[in-house]
């Protein structure tokens, strides 16, 4: 038991965002929609990105770094997500996915048009 007097414990401590984070929800005061945080998500799905694309993803991550916002890539991917289904939410036709779809298919830079591959295939039986 000395022995152990002058070795120094390791303390498992609380980081600063669990600290101060609420213990009460808090009722939404925006009509945005909020993304999920740090915790355990059951759900995935799998995007691939091209190399720009990823690329364009961790300079974001990075810059928000130099703000003093320190996230990983899956929490920048679902706050960005989260913006823009509030914006189709609120502006419909006039959002900014829509309207960046609209322009693309215009443009014709989609070289074959998307698919649902989620889709639920007709349920309807023609002989």
């Amino acid at each position: 038991m000395a022995a152990d007097r002058g070795r120094a414990r390791r303390v498992n401590v609380p980081g600063v965002a669990e600290l101060f984070r609420s213990s009460v929800s808090q009722p939404d005061t925006t009509d945005e929609r909020q993304a999920t945080g740090r915790e355990r998500h059951d759900q995935k799905i799998t995007v691939y990105l091209s190399a720009d694309e990823l690329l364009d993803v961790e300079h974001a991550r990075l810059q928000l770094r130099r703000f003093g916002f320190v996230l990983d890539r899956g929490r920048l991917v679902r706050e960005a997500i989260a913006i823009l289904l509030a914006d189709l939410d609120a502006r419909g036709k006039d959002s900014l996915i829509a309207r960046r779809i609209r322009l693309s298919r215009e443009a014709g830079s989609d070289q074959a048009q998307d698919k649902d591959e989620d889709a639920v295939p007709s349920l309807t039986w023609a002989p």
